[in-house]
């Protein structure tokens, strides 16, 4: 564990204790099959960071309610149910070190209980009493929905462009941190510019961990990352390091990169090969600068705060976003 993971665990200890035992609380079904489908993915191991995002912000804005912690469930549990949907979509094998939950539990029930986990999100965030939250938590189940559909369009297509992938996982994922950071401000009845500077530092911050992410495809092994090194290319998915390259790559190389990725049951050789077209033309180092940037961006959005031990610690977050190994 480096310092700055130790560090940021130190500071939210508590908080995360609470996290997980309001997410098993209110997870409250009738049927113990929902709970051990949901418990399945929802407590293999998770970081909890968009629950824990929306407990710092909240107290970041002077939040003096008692109704953050059971709301962060929300986050979680609508990010479980898409994760549990889209494991299903893309054939995936493994999440988060072990099967995933259709190869135990059958597509039908697995989409069955994300379902009730978007309704149980919903459910959650009614609670709050505020119509503004609801709105944005629907906006935000839109959009993620129809980013894992253009997502799907443009499975395995070369042409993807850079334009293209921005656009989905801004929806697919810096949405989900923006709401995150965005409704704290909106419970804690703060000033339009502390929300605006909130959901700017979640979206900048989604951007940059979904890079990040892209980038442990081609760089991490299969033990660190916790499913199949290859995955997202084996399941059709061009991520920056891949669209950056091609574009770069000159004519003979684009077309010998363009024949592993076209080919799901490329050898381990052929990815290596792939990885290094990668290096030469960039793609990893162009992502992890565009990474950064969205960082620096981040950052800055919180500014606006007075220094205090819950602005160091979401500066911390953001800094471990890149440094972070998994």
């Amino acid at each position: 564990m480096n310092d700055l993971k130790r560090k940021i665990l130190s500071a939210v200890e508590t908080d995360l204790h609470d996290i997980e035992k309001a997410l098993s609380d209110n997870l409250n079904p009738y049927l113990d099959l929902v709970s051990a489908v949901a418990g399945h993915l929802l407590f293999s191991g998770g970081k909890r960071l968009r629950p824990l995002l929306m407990v710092l912000a909240a107290r970041l804005c002077g939040y003096s309610g008692d109704y953050e912690k059971t709301f962060s469930t929300a986050l979680e549990y609508l990010h479980t149910a898409t994760l549990l949907h889209d494991d299903l979509v893309d054939e995936a094998a493994m999440r988060r070190g072990k099967k995933v939950a259709h190869a135990t539990w059958g597509n039908s029930i697995t989409v069955l209980v994300g379902d009730y986990l978007l309704a149980r999100a919903l459910s959650i965030s009614a609670g709050t009493g505020s119509l503004r939250v609801v709105q944005v938590l629907a906006k935000l189940t839109e959009n993620m929905s129809q980013g894992e559909v253009h997502q799907l369009m443009r499975k395995g297509d070369v042409k993807l462009s850079e334009d293209e992938y921005m656009e989905v996982i801004r929806r697919k994922t810096a949405m989900l941190f923006e709401a995150a950071c965005q409704v704290s401000a909106i419970i804690s009845d703060a000033p339009e510019e502390k929300e605006k500077a909130l959901a700017e530092y979640g979206y900048n911050l989604g951007i940059a961990f979904q890079m990040a992410d892209d980038l442990f495809d081609y760089t991490l092994q299969t033990a660190d990352f916790g499913k199949e090194v290859g995955a997202d290319l084996r399941e059709g998915k061009l991520t920056l390091p891949v669209i950056y390259a091609l574009k770069q790559a000159r004519s003979d190389d684009r077309q010998l990169m363009i024949k592993i990725i076209q080919d799901n049951e490329f050898a381990t050789e052929d990815f290596k090969t792939l990885i290094g077209y990668l290096e030469k033309y960039g793609g990893i180092e162009y992502t992890q600068e565009r990474a950064t940037t969205y960082i620096e961006t981040a950052k800055a959005a919180l500014s606006i705060f007075n220094p205090s031990p819950t602005r160091q610690t979401m500066l911390d977050i953001a800094d471990y976003a890149l440094a972070r190994r998994v």
